[in-house]
Protein backbone atom coordinates (compact mmCIF):
# COMPACT_ATOMS: atom_id res chain seq x y z
CA UNK A 1 0.00 0.00 0.00
CA UNK A 2 1.13 3.54 -0.72
CA UNK A 3 -0.40 6.89 0.14
CA UNK A 4 1.72 8.83 -2.36
CA UNK A 5 -0.67 8.69 -5.35
CA UNK A 6 -3.66 9.67 -3.20
CA UNK A 7 -1.67 12.47 -1.58
CA UNK A 8 -0.51 13.70 -4.98
CA UNK A 9 -4.09 13.82 -6.30
CA UNK A 10 -5.20 15.70 -3.19
CA UNK A 11 -2.37 18.19 -3.64
CA UNK A 12 -3.04 18.62 -7.36
CA UNK A 13 -6.73 19.13 -6.76
CA UNK A 14 -6.00 21.60 -3.98
CA UNK A 15 -3.74 23.71 -6.19
CA UNK A 16 -6.04 23.50 -9.20
CA UNK A 17 -9.20 24.40 -7.25
CA UNK A 18 -7.45 27.21 -5.40
CA UNK A 19 -6.52 28.59 -8.81
CA UNK A 20 -10.05 28.15 -10.08
CA UNK A 21 -11.26 30.19 -7.11
CA UNK A 22 -9.02 32.99 -8.32
CA UNK A 23 -10.78 32.82 -11.66
CA UNK A 24 -14.17 32.65 -9.95
CA UNK A 25 -13.60 36.16 -8.64
CA UNK A 26 -11.07 37.46 -11.16
CA UNK A 27 -13.00 36.90 -14.40
CA UNK A 28 -16.37 38.42 -13.37
CA UNK A 29 -14.54 41.32 -11.76
CA UNK A 30 -12.42 41.79 -14.87
CA UNK A 31 -15.55 41.86 -17.07
CA UNK A 32 -17.41 44.26 -14.76
CA UNK A 33 -14.38 46.56 -14.60
CA UNK A 34 -13.72 46.60 -18.34
CA UNK A 35 -17.33 46.62 -19.61
CA UNK A 36 -19.52 47.69 -16.67
CA UNK A 37 -22.20 45.26 -17.85
CA UNK A 38 -23.76 42.43 -15.82
CA UNK A 39 -25.21 41.15 -19.09
CA UNK A 40 -21.74 40.75 -20.58
CA UNK A 41 -20.58 38.98 -17.41
CA UNK A 42 -23.46 36.57 -17.99
CA UNK A 43 -22.42 36.04 -21.61
CA UNK A 44 -18.87 35.18 -20.52
CA UNK A 45 -20.27 32.72 -17.98
CA UNK A 46 -22.41 31.16 -20.72
CA UNK A 47 -19.39 30.76 -23.02
CA UNK A 48 -17.32 29.25 -20.21
CA UNK A 49 -19.89 26.66 -19.17
CA UNK A 50 -21.55 25.54 -22.43
CA UNK A 51 -18.44 23.57 -23.55
CA UNK A 52 -18.33 22.01 -20.07
CA UNK A 53 -21.58 20.19 -20.79
CA UNK A 54 -20.36 18.96 -24.17
CA UNK A 55 -17.03 17.78 -22.77
CA UNK A 56 -18.68 16.03 -19.84
CA UNK A 57 -21.11 14.20 -22.11
CA UNK A 58 -18.61 12.83 -24.62
CA UNK A 59 -15.47 12.58 -22.51
CA UNK A 60 -15.93 9.38 -20.51
CA UNK A 61 -14.74 6.79 -23.02
CA UNK A 62 -12.00 9.20 -24.14
CA UNK A 63 -10.73 9.43 -20.56
CA UNK A 64 -10.52 5.64 -20.33
CA UNK A 65 -8.69 5.22 -23.63
CA UNK A 66 -6.21 8.09 -23.25
CA UNK A 67 -5.68 7.47 -19.54
CA UNK A 68 -6.82 9.38 -16.50
CA UNK A 69 -3.34 10.67 -15.64
CA UNK A 70 -2.76 12.04 -19.14
CA UNK A 71 -6.21 13.62 -19.38
CA UNK A 72 -5.83 15.33 -16.01
CA UNK A 73 -2.40 16.77 -16.85
CA UNK A 74 -3.39 17.89 -20.36
CA UNK A 75 -6.56 19.51 -19.04
CA UNK A 76 -4.64 21.57 -16.50
CA UNK A 77 -2.05 22.69 -19.05
CA UNK A 78 -4.66 23.86 -21.56
CA UNK A 79 -6.67 25.64 -18.86
CA UNK A 80 -3.52 27.40 -17.70
CA UNK A 81 -2.71 28.61 -21.20
CA UNK A 82 -6.27 29.86 -21.77
CA UNK A 83 -6.48 31.74 -18.48
CA UNK A 84 -2.99 33.19 -18.76
CA UNK A 85 -3.67 34.50 -22.27
CA UNK A 86 -6.45 36.82 -21.01
CA UNK A 87 -4.27 39.29 -19.05
CA UNK A 88 -1.41 39.01 -21.54
CA UNK A 89 -3.66 40.00 -24.44
CA UNK A 90 -5.19 42.74 -22.28
CA UNK A 91 -1.75 44.16 -21.46
CA UNK A 92 -0.95 44.11 -25.19
CA UNK A 93 -4.12 46.09 -25.91
CA UNK A 94 -5.55 43.52 -28.32
CA UNK A 95 -8.10 41.68 -26.17
CA UNK A 96 -11.55 41.94 -27.74
CA UNK A 97 -14.67 40.69 -25.99
CA UNK A 98 -15.04 37.76 -28.40
CA UNK A 99 -11.48 36.68 -27.58
CA UNK A 100 -12.30 36.63 -23.87
CA UNK A 101 -15.36 34.49 -24.58
CA UNK A 102 -13.34 32.13 -26.79
CA UNK A 103 -10.58 31.68 -24.21
CA UNK A 104 -13.08 30.96 -21.47
CA UNK A 105 -14.82 28.46 -23.75
CA UNK A 106 -11.52 26.70 -24.46
CA UNK A 107 -10.82 26.35 -20.76
CA UNK A 108 -14.34 25.13 -20.08
CA UNK A 109 -14.07 22.48 -22.79
CA UNK A 110 -11.14 20.69 -21.13
CA UNK A 111 -11.64 21.53 -17.46
CA UNK A 112 -14.36 18.99 -16.62
CA UNK A 113 -12.58 15.97 -18.20
CA UNK A 114 -9.58 16.76 -16.01
CA UNK A 115 -11.70 16.94 -12.86
CA UNK A 116 -13.53 13.75 -13.84
CA UNK A 117 -10.27 11.92 -14.51
CA UNK A 118 -9.05 12.63 -10.97
CA UNK A 119 -12.44 12.06 -9.38
CA UNK A 120 -13.01 8.56 -10.75
CA UNK A 121 -9.61 7.47 -9.43
CA UNK A 122 -10.72 7.92 -5.82
CA UNK A 123 -11.79 4.31 -5.07
CA UNK A 124 -8.56 2.86 -6.45
CA UNK A 125 -6.41 5.44 -4.67
CA UNK A 126 -8.33 4.87 -1.42
CA UNK A 127 -7.63 1.15 -1.67
CA UNK A 128 -3.93 1.85 -2.31
CA UNK A 129 -3.87 4.16 0.72
CA UNK A 130 -5.60 1.62 2.96
CA UNK A 131 -8.68 3.69 3.72
CA UNK A 132 -12.41 3.53 2.95
CA UNK A 133 -14.06 5.24 0.01
CA UNK A 134 -16.31 7.22 2.37
CA UNK A 135 -13.34 8.64 4.27
CA UNK A 136 -11.37 9.28 1.10
CA UNK A 137 -14.36 11.07 -0.46
CA UNK A 138 -14.84 13.22 2.64
CA UNK A 139 -11.14 14.12 2.72
CA UNK A 140 -11.13 14.83 -1.03
CA UNK A 141 -14.13 17.13 -0.70
CA UNK A 142 -12.79 18.76 2.46
CA UNK A 143 -9.45 19.54 0.83
CA UNK A 144 -11.21 20.89 -2.26
CA UNK A 145 -13.36 23.19 -0.18
CA UNK A 146 -10.40 24.33 1.88
CA UNK A 147 -8.57 25.20 -1.33
CA UNK A 148 -11.61 27.12 -2.52
CA UNK A 149 -11.68 29.03 0.75
CA UNK A 150 -8.01 30.00 0.56
CA UNK A 151 -8.18 30.84 -3.13
CA UNK A 152 -11.19 33.11 -2.67
CA UNK A 153 -9.60 35.01 0.21
CA UNK A 154 -6.35 35.47 -1.72
CA UNK A 155 -8.24 36.50 -4.86
CA UNK A 156 -10.21 39.19 -3.06
CA UNK A 157 -7.04 40.75 -1.66
CA UNK A 158 -5.08 40.45 -4.92
CA UNK A 159 -7.88 41.96 -7.01
CA UNK A 160 -8.09 44.90 -4.59
CA UNK A 161 -4.33 45.48 -4.44
CA UNK A 162 -3.04 44.43 -7.86
CA UNK A 163 -6.06 44.08 -10.13
CA UNK A 164 -7.89 41.16 -11.71
CA UNK A 165 -5.16 40.63 -14.31
CA UNK A 166 -2.63 39.53 -11.66
CA UNK A 167 -5.12 37.04 -10.26
CA UNK A 168 -5.55 35.40 -13.67
CA UNK A 169 -1.79 35.07 -14.16
CA UNK A 170 -1.48 33.37 -10.77
CA UNK A 171 -4.30 31.00 -11.73
CA UNK A 172 -2.38 29.96 -14.85
CA UNK A 173 0.61 29.06 -12.66
CA UNK A 174 -1.55 26.88 -10.36
CA UNK A 175 -2.77 24.84 -13.32
CA UNK A 176 0.81 24.16 -14.37
CA UNK A 177 1.73 22.99 -10.86
CA UNK A 178 -1.27 20.65 -10.74
CA UNK A 179 -0.34 19.09 -14.08
CA UNK A 180 3.22 18.47 -12.87
CA UNK A 181 2.07 16.69 -9.70
CA UNK A 182 -0.32 14.37 -11.52
CA UNK A 183 2.22 13.54 -14.23
CA UNK A 184 4.95 12.73 -11.73
CA UNK A 185 3.18 10.79 -8.98
CA UNK A 186 0.44 8.85 -10.78
CA UNK A 187 2.79 7.21 -13.24
CA UNK A 188 2.53 3.45 -12.91
CA UNK A 189 -0.85 3.44 -11.12
CA UNK A 190 -2.89 0.94 -13.19
CA UNK A 191 -6.23 2.77 -12.83
CA UNK A 192 -4.60 6.01 -14.03
CA UNK A 193 -3.25 4.53 -17.27
CA UNK A 194 -5.13 3.84 -20.54
CA UNK A 195 -7.72 1.10 -20.24
CA UNK A 196 -7.02 -1.20 -23.20
CA UNK A 197 -9.49 -3.95 -22.39
CA UNK A 198 -12.42 -2.33 -24.19
CA UNK A 199 -11.76 -3.70 -27.67
CA UNK A 200 -10.53 -2.06 -30.84
CA UNK A 201 -11.18 1.70 -30.89
CA UNK A 202 -13.99 2.69 -33.25
CA UNK A 203 -16.81 5.20 -33.39
CA UNK A 204 -19.35 2.39 -32.92
CA UNK A 205 -17.51 1.12 -29.84
CA UNK A 206 -17.29 4.65 -28.50
CA UNK A 207 -21.03 5.16 -28.89
CA UNK A 208 -21.72 1.82 -27.22
CA UNK A 209 -19.53 2.71 -24.24
CA UNK A 210 -21.19 6.10 -23.88
CA UNK A 211 -24.63 4.49 -24.09
CA UNK A 212 -23.85 2.17 -21.17
CA UNK A 213 -23.79 5.05 -18.72
CA UNK A 214 -26.79 6.77 -20.27
CA UNK A 215 -28.93 3.63 -20.11
CA UNK A 216 -28.32 3.07 -16.43
CA UNK A 217 -28.82 6.71 -15.52
CA UNK A 218 -32.21 6.87 -17.22
CA UNK A 219 -33.34 3.62 -15.58
CA UNK A 220 -32.37 4.60 -12.04
CA UNK A 221 -34.97 6.85 -10.44
CA UNK A 222 -32.61 7.81 -7.66
CA UNK A 223 -29.75 8.82 -9.94
CA UNK A 224 -32.12 10.63 -12.28
CA UNK A 225 -33.58 12.50 -9.33
CA UNK A 226 -30.12 13.47 -8.11
CA UNK A 227 -29.07 14.57 -11.59
CA UNK A 228 -32.17 16.69 -12.20
CA UNK A 229 -31.99 18.32 -8.79
CA UNK A 230 -28.29 19.12 -9.04
CA UNK A 231 -28.73 20.29 -12.64
CA UNK A 232 -31.14 22.97 -11.42
CA UNK A 233 -29.12 24.04 -8.39
CA UNK A 234 -25.87 24.12 -10.36
CA UNK A 235 -27.53 26.43 -12.88
CA UNK A 236 -28.69 28.72 -10.09
CA UNK A 237 -25.28 28.63 -8.41
CA UNK A 238 -23.58 29.52 -11.68
CA UNK A 239 -25.72 32.65 -11.85
CA UNK A 240 -24.85 33.36 -8.23
CA UNK A 241 -21.08 33.04 -8.58
CA UNK A 242 -20.62 34.59 -12.01
CA UNK A 243 -23.08 37.51 -11.82
CA UNK A 244 -25.29 37.96 -8.76
CA UNK A 245 -22.66 37.88 -6.00
CA UNK A 246 -20.04 39.92 -7.94
CA UNK A 247 -22.62 42.60 -8.82
CA UNK A 248 -23.95 42.67 -5.25
CA UNK A 249 -20.39 42.85 -3.93
CA UNK A 250 -19.47 45.69 -6.28
CA UNK A 251 -22.60 47.73 -5.66
CA UNK A 252 -23.37 47.12 -1.98
CA UNK A 253 -20.70 45.18 -0.08
CA UNK A 254 -17.61 47.31 -0.59
CA UNK A 255 -15.61 45.61 -3.33
CA UNK A 256 -13.57 42.57 -4.24
CA UNK A 257 -12.03 42.03 -0.80
CA UNK A 258 -15.47 41.61 0.80
CA UNK A 259 -16.53 39.36 -2.05
CA UNK A 260 -13.49 37.17 -1.45
CA UNK A 261 -14.30 37.07 2.26
CA UNK A 262 -17.86 35.84 1.56
CA UNK A 263 -16.69 33.02 -0.69
CA UNK A 264 -13.91 32.18 1.74
CA UNK A 265 -16.37 31.90 4.63
CA UNK A 266 -18.55 29.60 2.59
CA UNK A 267 -15.58 27.44 1.66
CA UNK A 268 -14.17 27.36 5.19
CA UNK A 269 -17.39 26.21 6.79
CA UNK A 270 -17.99 23.78 3.92
CA UNK A 271 -14.59 22.30 4.80
CA UNK A 272 -15.75 21.97 8.41
CA UNK A 273 -19.00 20.35 7.27
CA UNK A 274 -17.14 17.82 5.13
CA UNK A 275 -14.80 16.92 7.98
CA UNK A 276 -17.68 16.54 10.43
CA UNK A 277 -19.53 14.30 8.03
CA UNK A 278 -16.42 12.23 7.45
CA UNK A 279 -16.07 11.71 11.21
CA UNK A 280 -19.70 11.16 12.25
CA UNK A 281 -21.96 11.40 9.21
CA UNK A 282 -22.32 7.66 8.62
CA UNK A 283 -24.27 7.40 11.89
CA UNK A 284 -27.25 9.36 10.51
CA UNK A 285 -29.80 8.70 7.73
CA UNK A 286 -28.39 10.03 4.49
CA UNK A 287 -31.69 11.26 3.10
CA UNK A 288 -32.53 13.44 6.10
CA UNK A 289 -29.02 14.89 6.31
CA UNK A 290 -28.91 15.52 2.56
CA UNK A 291 -32.28 17.30 2.44
CA UNK A 292 -31.58 19.43 5.50
CA UNK A 293 -28.11 20.38 4.29
CA UNK A 294 -29.38 21.41 0.86
CA UNK A 295 -32.14 23.56 2.35
CA UNK A 296 -29.61 25.26 4.62
CA UNK A 297 -26.96 25.80 1.97
CA UNK A 298 -29.06 26.90 -1.00
CA UNK A 299 -31.89 29.46 -0.92
CA UNK A 300 -30.75 31.21 2.26
CA UNK A 301 -27.82 32.94 0.53
CA UNK A 302 -29.98 34.45 -2.19
CA UNK A 303 -32.75 35.60 0.14
CA UNK A 304 -30.42 37.29 2.64
CA UNK A 305 -28.37 38.97 -0.12
CA UNK A 306 -31.60 40.38 -1.56
CA UNK A 307 -32.62 42.12 1.65
CA UNK A 308 -29.29 43.40 3.01
CA UNK A 309 -26.68 45.84 1.77
CA UNK A 310 -24.22 45.26 4.62
CA UNK A 311 -21.65 42.48 4.83
CA UNK A 312 -22.33 41.03 8.30
CA UNK A 313 -25.76 39.35 7.76
CA UNK A 314 -24.61 37.79 4.51
CA UNK A 315 -21.32 36.69 6.08
CA UNK A 316 -23.18 34.78 8.82
CA UNK A 317 -25.50 33.25 6.22
CA UNK A 318 -22.60 32.20 4.00
CA UNK A 319 -20.94 30.47 6.96
CA UNK A 320 -24.08 28.49 7.83
CA UNK A 321 -24.75 27.69 4.18
CA UNK A 322 -21.20 26.43 3.77
CA UNK A 323 -21.62 24.13 6.77
CA UNK A 324 -24.59 22.51 5.05
CA UNK A 325 -22.92 22.35 1.66
CA UNK A 326 -19.94 20.50 3.10
CA UNK A 327 -21.89 17.28 3.65
CA UNK A 328 -23.47 17.07 0.18
CA UNK A 329 -20.63 15.77 -1.96
CA UNK A 330 -19.47 13.08 0.50
CA UNK A 331 -23.03 11.69 0.59
CA UNK A 332 -23.41 11.64 -3.19
CA UNK A 333 -19.92 10.29 -3.74
CA UNK A 334 -20.37 7.44 -1.28
CA UNK A 335 -23.83 6.48 -2.56
CA UNK A 336 -22.78 6.30 -6.18
CA UNK A 337 -19.47 4.54 -5.58
CA UNK A 338 -21.55 1.87 -3.93
CA UNK A 339 -23.53 1.52 -7.15
CA UNK A 340 -20.97 1.72 -9.91
CA UNK A 341 -18.36 -0.85 -10.99
CA UNK A 342 -14.90 0.64 -11.39
CA UNK A 343 -14.62 -0.14 -15.09
CA UNK A 344 -17.67 2.00 -15.91
CA UNK A 345 -17.02 5.03 -13.74
CA UNK A 346 -15.48 7.34 -16.35
CA UNK A 347 -18.21 6.94 -18.97
CA UNK A 348 -21.07 7.03 -16.47
CA UNK A 349 -19.53 10.02 -14.75
CA UNK A 350 -19.47 11.81 -18.10
CA UNK A 351 -23.20 11.32 -18.65
CA UNK A 352 -24.27 12.25 -15.14
CA UNK A 353 -21.88 15.21 -14.95
CA UNK A 354 -23.17 16.50 -18.28
CA UNK A 355 -26.72 16.23 -16.98
CA UNK A 356 -25.91 17.96 -13.70
CA UNK A 357 -24.17 20.81 -15.56
CA UNK A 358 -26.76 21.18 -18.31
CA UNK A 359 -28.36 24.30 -16.83
CA UNK A 360 -25.12 26.06 -15.90
CA UNK A 361 -24.72 28.00 -19.17
CA UNK A 362 -28.26 29.36 -18.90
CA UNK A 363 -27.84 30.16 -15.20
CA UNK A 364 -25.12 32.75 -15.74
CA UNK A 365 -26.78 34.18 -18.83
CA UNK A 366 -30.20 34.43 -17.15
CA UNK A 367 -28.71 36.12 -14.09
CA UNK A 368 -26.98 38.75 -16.24
CA UNK A 369 -30.10 39.51 -18.24
CA UNK A 370 -32.28 39.67 -15.09
CA UNK A 371 -29.89 42.08 -13.37
CA UNK A 372 -29.75 44.36 -16.41
CA UNK A 373 -33.53 44.22 -16.85
CA UNK A 374 -34.93 44.23 -13.30
CA UNK A 375 -32.07 44.84 -10.89
CA UNK A 376 -30.02 42.59 -8.65
CA UNK A 377 -32.61 42.41 -5.84
CA UNK A 378 -35.36 41.03 -8.05
CA UNK A 379 -32.96 38.53 -9.61
CA UNK A 380 -31.80 37.31 -6.19
CA UNK A 381 -35.37 36.80 -4.94
CA UNK A 382 -36.40 34.88 -8.06
CA UNK A 383 -33.36 32.60 -7.82
CA UNK A 384 -34.06 32.05 -4.10
CA UNK A 385 -37.64 30.93 -4.79
CA UNK A 386 -36.61 28.45 -7.49
CA UNK A 387 -33.81 27.09 -5.30
CA UNK A 388 -36.19 26.55 -2.37
CA UNK A 389 -38.72 24.61 -4.46
CA UNK A 390 -35.96 22.47 -5.96
CA UNK A 391 -34.45 21.48 -2.63
CA UNK A 392 -37.79 20.13 -1.39
CA UNK A 393 -37.65 17.22 -3.86
CA UNK A 394 -35.76 14.74 -1.59
CA UNK A 395 -38.58 15.10 0.95
CA UNK A 396 -41.43 14.71 -1.56
CA UNK A 397 -40.49 11.84 -3.90
CA UNK A 398 -40.20 8.18 -2.81
CA UNK A 399 -37.22 7.43 -5.09
CA UNK A 400 -34.99 9.43 -2.75
CA UNK A 401 -35.48 6.83 -0.04
CA UNK A 402 -32.80 4.90 -1.92
CA UNK A 403 -30.19 7.18 -0.34
CA UNK A 404 -30.61 5.17 2.84
CA UNK A 405 -30.54 1.69 1.34
CA UNK A 406 -27.93 1.73 -1.41
CA UNK A 407 -26.53 -1.80 -1.89
CA UNK A 408 -22.79 -2.25 -2.37
CA UNK A 409 -21.44 -3.45 -5.72
CA UNK A 410 -18.72 -6.05 -5.94
CA UNK A 411 -15.44 -4.55 -7.05
CA UNK A 412 -14.72 -7.76 -8.92
CA UNK A 413 -18.03 -7.92 -10.76
CA UNK A 414 -17.65 -8.85 -14.43
CA UNK A 415 -18.07 -6.15 -17.01
CA UNK A 416 -21.76 -5.96 -17.96
CA UNK A 417 -22.86 -6.49 -21.53
CA UNK A 418 -24.47 -3.60 -23.40
CA UNK A 419 -27.98 -3.39 -22.06
CA UNK A 420 -29.17 -2.76 -18.51
CA UNK A 421 -25.98 -2.08 -16.58
CA UNK A 422 -25.42 -1.38 -12.88
CA UNK A 423 -23.56 1.87 -13.23
CA UNK A 424 -23.88 5.35 -11.86
CA UNK A 425 -21.90 8.47 -11.13
CA UNK A 426 -22.40 11.32 -8.74
CA UNK A 427 -23.44 14.72 -9.98
CA UNK A 428 -21.50 17.08 -7.78
CA UNK A 429 -23.22 20.15 -6.35
CA UNK A 430 -21.28 23.27 -7.12
CA UNK A 431 -19.96 25.14 -4.15
CA UNK A 432 -19.91 28.69 -5.33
Amino acid sequence: MSRRPFTAVLAANTISIAGSSLTLIGVPWFVLQTTGSAGRAGVVAFCATLPVVVAALVGGPVIDRIGRRRVSAASDLICGLAVGAIPLLHYAGVLDFWMLCALMAAGGLVHTPGLTARYVLLPSLAEHAGTTVARAASLYDAVSRGARMIGAAVAGVLVTVFGAETVLLLDAATFAASALLVSAFLRGVPAAEPQRGTGKPSFAAYRAELAEGRRFLTRSRLLMGITLMVMTTNGLDQGWSSVLLPVHGREDLGGAATLGLMISLFGGFALLGALLYGAWGERFPRRAVFAGAFLLSGPTRYAVAAVTDTPLPLAVTMALAGLGAGVLNPILTTVVYELVPEELRSRVSSVSTAGSELAMPMGGLAAGLLVDGFGVTAALLLFAAVYFLTTLTPLLFPAWRGLDRTPPVSRTAPRPRPGPVPAGSPPRPSAK
